[in-house]
């Protein structure tokens, strides 16, 4: 998804779901949201009430920009002072702008909680104190009508016809975007699941280098226009883009917080971002060390794990989880919107 700097978008709401877990330069201020979990006793006001006024700077994962361009927009309705600017991109890219380029920046969203400590936590220079898990996805493969092999594609054979000459099948940078990484990891435990260890090898013969992008979002188009004919990407986006996607057994898709262990039997190379074990699909939320306004970002932060903000998320495809997960120094105004995350 580009990376360029946008301002808002429309607001969105649907029935919240919730996902029980186990085992992830701005000013003044807007009002807290209404408490879910343990923590400090919230305050009753709702997120619309003491509108803030200011900046505020959103950096998020390129499958954060339609919800959050929806959050956003609600968040500015209820905080007419308020100018939101945004910007959306891989998640490994958007958290080295914070730590590595110094960009200033209050609310980081990526699709990996784990990207915060292992990128922003260096004990000689740490770039967050805290992170929060609030929603969770799963990894599938999208795919449209015109896809090759698409009419006779099934849930047991979906892996057969995806390694078929001809096929060609997009994926993202493991190295920049968890994504990337994450359909590495689907493919190794599919390999387990189906009892055929030549599996991961047969897909990715029909994924070369050429139809690898610095975020799957950035290949949407592509797929939509018949270029490549399976895109590895979230369930969120196949719902939001109205694409076909493939029904992935929770064993292998990454969306069950109760099969952690069984995840954890796979680890994949990322590059630069060295070996990485599979775990559950969880998005973290954490506020940058330097950001210039904290205040108000702790204000956004309780909007997104509001009601209002969580059927937001809902509505674009995410399984919300509340109240969210919380490890680190979290901040007082957020405590009751959370619960410690398991140890295990």
């Amino acid at each position: 998804m580009s990376r360029a700097l946008r301002l808002g978008g429309m607001a969105a709401a649907a029935v919240v779901v919730t996902l029980a877990a186990g085992c992830s330069s701005g000013s003044s201020t807007s009002s807290a949201s209404t408490p879910a979990g343990t923590g400090t006793p919230a305050s009753s006001s709702s997120p619309a009430s003491s509108p803030a006024s200011g900046s505020l700077t959103v950096f998020g994962a390129g499958t954060l920009d339609t919800p959050f361009t929806a959050e956003i927009a609600a968040f500015e309705k209820a905080n007419p002072g308020v100018t939101v600017h945004s910007q959306f991109g891989a998640s490994g890219d958007m958290v080295k702008d914070v730590t590595q380029l110094g960009q200033p920046d209050d609310v980081l969203g990526v699709a990996d909680y784990s990207l915060i400590p292992k990128l922003m936590s260096a004990a000689s220079k740490p770039h967050a104190a805290f992170y929060l898990g609030f929603v969770s996805n799963q990894i599938t493969f999208a795919y449209t009508s015109h896809s090759k092999g698409a009419a006779q594609l099934t849930p047991s054979n979906w892996y057969k016809v995806l390694a078929e000459p001809g096929v060609r099948i997009g994926r993202s940078n493991p190295a920049a975007d968890p994504s990337g990484y994450q359909v590495l990891q689907m493919l190794q435990l599919a390999q387990g699941y189906y009892h055929d260890p030549g599996l991961s090898a047969a897909v990715l013969k029909n994924s070369p280098d050429s139809s690898v992008a610095e975020t799957e979002t950035s290949l949407l188009a592509a797929l939509q226009s018949g270029q490549i004919d399976y895109l590895a990407i979230y369930k969120s986006d196949a719902l939001e883009e109205h694409l076909k996607y493939i029904a992935l057994p929770a064993q292998i898709n990454l969306s069950d917080s109760s099969m952690a262990a069984a995840y954890a039997k796979v680890t994949v190379n990322a590059g630069s971002l060295g070996n990485l074990t599979a775990k559950p699909i969880i998005y973290g939320l954490t506020i940058p060390s330097n950001a210039p306004d904290p205040a108000v970002a702790q204000k956004f932060i309780s909007f997104v794990l509001s009601p209002q903000g969580q059927a937001i998320m809902s509505s674009n495809g995410f399984v919300v989880i509340s109240p969210a997960l919380a490890s680190g120094t979290v901040p007082a105004s957020l405590q009751a919107l959370t619960t410690p995350w398991p140890a295990t």
